[in-house]
C-alpha cells in the first residue's frame, strides 16, 4: 500500500506534467535498459479502443526498440529519410497548382526542406533509442488516438525518470512501407505506427508555460 497521501501524489503528478518537454538534443550515453522497460510498461497501461480490437488472441499493441548505430536503426533511418524526400516532392507539386494549399502548407514544406538539408530526420538515430509503437488497426479507425494515449504515458514516465523524449511523427507515414515493416516483422498496412526518441537530455529545459485555466475555459449552463 502506498505511503504517499493524495496531496503528495497530486503535487508530484503536477510537477511531472509541467516538466514534460520536447527534447531534441541528447547525450550519447545509453540509459539502462530497465528504464526503457519501465517506459514501455507505462505505454502498455495506456487506454485503448477495446470495441475496435475485439480479437484478443493476438495482442493489439507492439513495441520495437532500435538502438543508435544498430543495423535496424541505420536501415530504418534511411527509409524514413526517403519518405521525407518523397513527401516534400509530392507537397511541392500539389502546392504548385493550389495557392490556397501553399498558404496553409508553406511552413510544413519549409520544415521538410530543412530536414533534407540536414540529411537526417530529427529523433531518428540522434538519440540512443528510437522506439516504435504499433497499434493493430480495427473498426472504427481509432488507432492513432490509442497511440497518442500510449505516447503520452511513455512521455510522462520518461519525464519522471529524468529522460528526454521527442515525438517522431513521421513514423506514422511508414505503416504502409513494405521495407520498413519488414524490419519490424509486421504486415504492411495492418498496424498503425508512431515513434519517439529517448535518451538523457543534453540540456535542461524550463517547464512549459501555458495560459491560466480561466483564460481558456468557459463554464456552460
Amino acid at each position: 500500500m502506498s505511503t504517499e497521501t493524495p496531496d503528495q501524489k497530486n503535487a508530484m503528478f503536477d510537477r511531472i506534467i509541467v516538466e514534460r518537454r520536447s527534447h531534441r538534443q541528447f547525450r550519447q550515453e545509453f540509459p539502462p535498459e530497465e528504464l526503457i522497460r519501465d517506459i514501455i510498461h507505462a505505454g502498455l497501461h495506456a487506454p485503448f479502443a477495446a470495441a475496435a480490437v475485439s480479437n484478443t488472441d493476438d495482442y493489439f499493441r507492439r513495441f520495437f526498440i532500435l538502438k543508435k548505430d544498430s543495423k535496424s536503426m541505420i536501415t530504418g533511418s534511411s527509409l524514413i529519410f526517403e519518405e521525407i524526400k518523397a513527401a516534400a516532392l509530392n507537397l511541392e507539386r500539389a502546392m504548385e497548382n493550389d495557392p490556397q494549399l501553399r498558404t496553409k502548407a508553406i511552413g510544413f514544406a519549409n520544415r521538410l526542406a530543412m530536414i533534407q538539408k540536414m540529411g537526417k530526420v530529427p529523433g531518428v538515430g540522434t538519440a540512443p533509442y528510437f522506439i516504435i509503437v504499433a497499434e493493430k488497426k480495427g473498426f472504427p479507425a481509432v488507432e492513432q488516438q490509442a497511440l497518442a494515449h500510449c505516447m503520452e504515458n511513455m512521455w510522462l514516465k520518461a519525464t519522471a525518470l529524468g529522460l528526454g523524449f521527442q515525438l517522431v511523427s513521421i513514423t506514422a507515414q511508414m505503416a504502409d512501407n513494405p521495407a520498413f515493416c519488414k524490419i519490424l516483422d509486421i504486415p504492411p498496412g495492418e498496424w498503425a505506427l508512431m515513434g519517439c526518441a529517448i535518451g538523457y537530455p543534453a540540456e535542461e529545459l524550463a517547464p512549459s508555460v501555458r495560459p491560466p485555466v480561466a483564460r481558456v475555459t468557459r463554464w456552460l449552463e
